[in-house]
């Protein structure tokens, strides 16, 4: 595994190699301490950060807007100061001016950067855990009882070994993958970084021409990991993080795949174009000092898909 190494990079809030602090679970189990419940939990998200925007994704697929409200940071962050709220979307449960706070107030002790996702108990006031593969597994199926969608299953007992394989390699060579490409410090780490992420790119194109998703015939976690990486990768990682290689759209079922995701119900809701291209471009000043957020590319995810 390629260690990023670029100060910026360890203590960013968009971190792909940071480990998560707080690791509770929201268990639907009387005995446990964190127990699903309409209202008690808040999620906090960056909407321009791919770890966050898997939580609004399953949120939404699940139905759980009422359930479990979120505030989102604004986009631009202050590498000092981090995540900060805005006028526009303030901290509706504490007033609070930046999301360091909130992990304070979870744990006075906590020094690290904080980062999104977040999910708050109102309830016990803490945090509940920050790690956004654990939240979209919680939000997956611990609220059942109060989601639009109970029945809808995302990581379904029979699929588990193939959909824990395909999160193994996206998150390893594609999630991370582009990171390590973007804030690599020298020239071997980049090459090996850059071939690690095209090779599997090229291993997700041959599957996905015999195959609609990754696995089975509905989409399943493992495609829910790997879209937002793959819907910003020709707005932001192809050209900011040097995978420049070559483009998503140049990826024939790669592109309509990715198509096919946006345009599944509920899913275009939770992709934040602005906020994507802006809070990269103007937040990594190690790699766009001037902040400038370039024009383009302009991609059309609303165009016919072809895939059933």
């Amino acid at each position: 595994m390629h260690k990023v190494t670029t100060a910026y990079s360890k203590e960013s809030a968009y971190d792909a190699t940071k480990e998560s602090t707080f690791r509770d679970w929201v268990r639907d189990d009387p005995r446990a301490r964190f127990q699903p419940a309409h209202g008690r939990y808040h999620l906090y998200v960056m909407r321009g950060c791919p770890w966050a925007h898997r939580t609004l994704i399953v949120r939404a697929l699940k139905g759980l807007e009422d359930a479990i409200e979120v505030t989102a940071v604004h986009y631009h962050m202050v590498e000092e100061e981090g995540w900060a709220f805005s006028a526009d979307e303030p901290d509706p449960l504490h007033g609070l001016s930046h999301l360091r706070e909130l992990y304070a107030l979870a744990n006075p002790a906590f020094k690290a950067r904080p980062t999104v996702p977040v999910l708050w108990d109102k309830q016990e006031r803490t945090i509940v855990n920050n790690e956004s593969s654990e939240i979209v597994r919680m939000l997956g199926s611990e609220f059942n009882a109060f989601a639009r969608m109970p029945r809808l299953d995302l990581y379904p007992v029979a699929w588990r070994p193939e959909i824990d394989r395909w999160n193994q390699l996206i998150q390893d060579t594609v999630n991370r993958g582009v990171y390590r490409a973007g804030f690599a410090t020298n020239q071997a780490d980049y090459d090996d970084a850059v071939a690690a992420l095209f090779g599997a790119l090229d291993q997700l194109e041959s599957h996905l021409s015999t195959h609609r998703f990754l696995v089975g015939a509905e989409p399943t976690e493992a495609d829910w990991r790997l879209f937002p990486t793959l819907i910003r990768f020709d707005w932001v990682y192809h050209g900011l993080f040097k995978c420049n290689v070559r483009r998503l759209i140049d990826h024939a079922n790669l592109f309509a795949y990715t198509r096919d995701l946006y345009q599944w119900p509920g899913v275009a809701g939770t992709v934040d174009e602005h906020h994507i291209r802006a809070g990269y471009h103007t937040s990594m000043r190690r790699l766009n000092p001037a902040g400038i957020v370039p024009a383009g590319p302009n991609v059309d995810y609303t165009a016919p898909h072809g895939r059933a």
